[in-house]
């Protein structure tokens, strides 16, 4: 299940929404470590790297998906399939872009659309459980094939970019 969810502005890595779900799990203790990599992650992250990309952090996997200068990122169990993960970042991609997309280069607050955070739980809910009718049909479309999404280790994803230098 998507466990937590964070959108990002690629080009400083600046916080845009998030959701506000860590209570549900473990008072968010569990998610703290997963949280401090993503940091570190986002500083790692520009206009070279892979739209789409599964992470692999040993717990958790992490999936994220950049379009349009924003990066949507989705922590999810292991077991989580990664085609709803990636429907699920679209879905929000689609919302986000439509409702803030023009403002998202002139934001300089963090979380300055903490609004969409509605958004996020009620889409979240919609893809808790993998074997809804809904679900079971998302993950058997033909429609976009997960298999090419690259898929990194987390130590490796934090030193991309370091050896070229």
């Amino acid at each position: 299940m998507v466990l937590s969810t964070q959108i990002v502005r690629v080009a400083d890595g600046l916080p845009l929404a998030a959701s506000m779900d860590d209570e549900e799990h473990s008072n968010g203790k569990e998610l703290a470590e997963p949280k401090n990599l993503l940091r570190q992650l986002y500083k790692k992250l520009n206009n070279s790297v892979d739209q789409r990309c599964s992470i692999d952090t040993g717990n958790f996997i992490f999936h994220y998906y950049i379009e349009y200068g924003v990066c949507f990122l989705a922590i999810c169990d292991k077991q989580y399939p990664k085609k709803l993960a990636f429907q699920f970042l679209e879905e929000l991609q689609k919302e986000f872009n439509e409702k803030y997309g023009s403002e998202v280069g002139s934001v300089a607050r963090p979380y300055a659309f903490v609004k969409f955070d509605t958004f996020i739980q009620k889409t979240k809910k919609q893809y808790k459980d993998t074997r809804t009718t809904k679900n079971l049909n998302k993950l058997h479309e033909d429609l976009r094939d997960v298999t090419g999404i690259m898929t990194m280790n987390i130590r490796d994803a934090l030193v991309r970019g370091e050896t070229l230098d």
